[in-house]
């Protein structure tokens, strides 16, 4: 019979560690749950907006590159911008094609661009 006590012993130890991990797990799960914060408080948190970076003044080479072509009024092909920015053909293009779709440039001919007025 003292294996039935030791059994029943056991099983009411088990009982309390059920009982006392069940309540650090409500515990914890109140402690995890955000507090909640008026609508006031998230307005104002709402409002709050983030200002654009002040702008630094350096020239970047797009607009190297939308200088030259302004400056002309027959047009600019990649070549003549090839020597006069020093950049290759990759990025001459690449500054050309968002330029374009961008509206600040138009193609008078195929290669040559001039700048939107």
């Amino acid at each position: 019979m003292t294996l039935t006590k030791d059994l029943q012993a056991i099983s009411k130890e088990l009982g309390k560690l059920v009982k006392q991990t069940e309540k650090l797990a409500a515990a914890l799960g109140k402690a995890g749950k955000p507090k909640a914060t008026s609508t006031k408080t998230m307005t104002k948190a709402k409002a709050v907006t983030k200002r654009a970076p002040a702008k630094t003044g350096k020239i970047t080479d797009t607009d190297k590159v939308l200088a030259i072509i302004k400056r002309s009024k027959k047009g600019v092909d990649t070549a003549a911008l090839m020597n006069k920015t020093g950049f290759d053909q990759k990025k001459v293009r690449n500054i050309l094609h968002r330029t374009y779709k961008q509206g600040k440039i138009t193609r008078v001919e195929k290669g040559s661009y001039v700048g939107v007025k």
